[in-house]
């Protein structure tokens, strides 16, 4: 018992699995307080960072269920005891609710979602220099550009910073180092709409209602119904590469008539004219 215990914790350490509580019998320490005397800086090996990151994806994926921490040690123990080639059939059998149980929970994050969008947007629509459109759209220039604005069939580079209405931060192409570029009429309508009202040069928030970002089904880290927060430079308008060339037309070819043989004069006759 006590050797499993211990296997537990240094898997907790080492990746952080699930960022959740570890359950047993006689132990319930949380993973963060067990980081407290490891922490992450002290991952030093690929192996150890790499595991780390197998936990965050998982606990990523399992945001919709939005556990509660008595929920979460379920979930470890379910996940250790499987590990460990424990896993009790009789609750196993429960899988198929797995599905059913996503679906009422993503339910209940929407509709929570949503409340909390609408009094965000409202107080965003109220702030200085704010214009709300009819879509819902809320956008405020914070650094006017120089140069045209966008339409919807261009193509754009930007760089760009997505966050939750908390301040979680989803995506930042800053982190990534390199602007994005895409077509404007691909992307999420919020965008579209947007991006269209920045010069080049230029910088804006667009705080985009879920109706025109992600809706009711969200998508992996983006909970469903949330109110979604840009903050989006221009670059660049990228113009389309000039077409090729068309191929000169191939030089018809020439045609060359057969020379005909004229026919050989006939042999002169020495009787001709001659009487015999």
């Amino acid at each position: 018992m006590q050797s499993t215990l211990k296997t537990l914790r240094a898997l907790a350490v080492k990746s952080a699995l699930l960022g959740a509580t570890l359950v047993s019998a006689h132990v319930a320490t949380t993973a963060r307080e067990v980081l407290a005397q490891t922490p992450t800086q002290a991952l030093s090996s690929d192996t150890d960072k790499t595991l780390y990151a197998l936990g965050a994806e998982i606990g990523n994926s399992l945001k919709i269920f939005n556990l509660s921490d008595e929920e979460l040690k379920l979930v470890v123990l379910g996940l250790s005891e499987k590990l460990n080639g424990k896993a009790n059939p009789e609750l196993t059998a429960f899988s198929p609710k797995i599905g059913i149980l996503a679906e009422e929970r993503r339910k209940a994050q929407g509709e929570i979602e949503a409340k909390k969008g609408e009094a965000f947007l409202t107080e965003e629509a109220a702030k200085p220099g704010a214009v709300k459109t009819e879509s819902g759209l809320v956008f405020t220039s914070t650094a006017e550009g120089a140069g045209a604005s966008p339409k919807a069939t261009d193509k754009v580079k930007v760089h760009y910073r997505g966050t939750l209405i908390s301040g979680e931060e989803f995506d930042s192409s800053y982190k990534r180092g390199e602007p994005a570029e895409f077509p404007l009429n691909r992307v999420i309508p919020c965008w579209t709409e947007g991006v269209q009202k920045i010069k080049v040069g230029g910088k804006a928030r667009l705080v985009c209602p879920s109706k025109i970002a992600y809706g009711e089904r969200g998508t992996p880290g983006i909970p469903p119904n949330s109110t979604l927060i840009f903050e989006v430079e221009l670059i660049e308008i990228v113009a389309e590469p000039a077409p090729a060339p068309a191929p000169a037309p191939a030089a018809e070819p020439v045609k060359v008539e057969p020379v005909k043989a004229e026919p050989a004069p006939a042999p002169a006759d020495d009787h001709a004219g001659h009487n015999h």
